[in-house]
């Protein structure tokens, strides 16, 4: 399916941001693209303490809620494929306390994105029955906690074999 990109995207600061920085505009997998935009800003946000991190993830979770909602409201199309906001922020969320390096920002990306796509229980569940902004951020939301716990558990294991 073609990703038709509103011009609303290029005029609204709430459906650009909704929509990525434009990252979502991309006509096809719109989600991989604005997932790969959430990287460089993540190289911004790692060298933050955990505690300011995980404000950080509060605040752009809620901040999330009403960009996709509003966007999602405007446009009369609930979750369209270019809203990008809440790949952004379950991105950040797997990458939390992540190990340094660009393989953990790779291995990162690919377990979010597969979480995101497959969207096994309660990720699938809370897709279906969530709606609203809640809704388009949750499931990522999920896919990122999921991610992250195989990014943790990955990193503990290997760490625990090369010792």
């Amino acid at each position: 399916m073609k990703n038709t990109t509103p011009a609303s995207v290029w005029r609204n600061p709430v459906h650009f941001l909704a929509f990525g920085f434009g990252s979502g505009a991309a006509p096809k997998a719109p989600g991989t693209f604005g997932t790969l935009a959430a990287v460089p800003l993540y190289l911004l946000l790692e060298p933050l303490s955990a505690t300011v991190y995980a404000l950080m993830l509060l605040v752009t979770f809620a901040v999330g809620i009403y960009l996709c909602g509003k966007t999602s409201e405007d446009m009369g199309v609930h979750d369209h494929g270019g809203i990008v906001w809440d790949e952004f922020v379950g991105y950040w969320i797997t990458m939390f306390m992540a190990p340094a390096g660009w393989l953990w920002i790779v291995i990162g990306f690919v377990l979010f994105r597969f979480f995101d796509i497959v969207k096994p229980w309660p990720i699938g569940w809370a897709d279906k029955r969530v709606s609203g902004g809640l809704g388009i951020m949750l499931d990522d939301v999920l896919a990122g906690i999921m991610a992250w716990a195989c990014l943790q558990v990955g990193y503990y294991g290997w760490l625990m074999t090369v010792q």
